[in-house]
């Protein structure tokens, strides 16, 4: 089940790094949601130079964040391709590891911020 933030209707601003990690707190396992749309080889380059460097910068720390969510096991990463260098980036929520003290989806939404 794709879903998406509340606060954040298709095709407004991009999702922040808070978001996405409140998402995932919220998130039940299985859940995906679609953090970007696109292609993020070329479009957080600088050498392309196809976004202006903040919204190249907030997309890089976003994709970032999304790959340290993973790295720990809180969810996984997928992508779906629509076209040439059109992919839908996907997170999905794993289950949460028992290991996980319930004060860590906290810890992470604060350093997003």
């Amino acid at each position: 089940m794709d879903t998406r933030i509340p606060d954040t209707p298709t095709g407004a601003a991009p999702l922040s790094e808070a978001a996405l990690c409140a998402w995932l707190g919220a998130a039940a396992p299985g859940e995906r949601l679609a953090y970007h749309r696109g292609f993020l080889a070329r479009e957080t380059s600088p050498l392309t130079q196809l976004l202006p460097d903040a919204e190249r910068l907030a997309l890089l720390r976003l994709a970032h964040r999304a790959w340290a969510l993973a790295e720990a096991g809180l969810a996984h990463l997928v992508q779906r391709r629509h076209g040439e260098e059109d992919y839908s980036y996907l997170i999905v929520a794993r289950r949460r590891p028992r290991r996980l003290a319930p004060s860590f989806l906290p810890l992470l939404v604060a350093e997003a911020a």
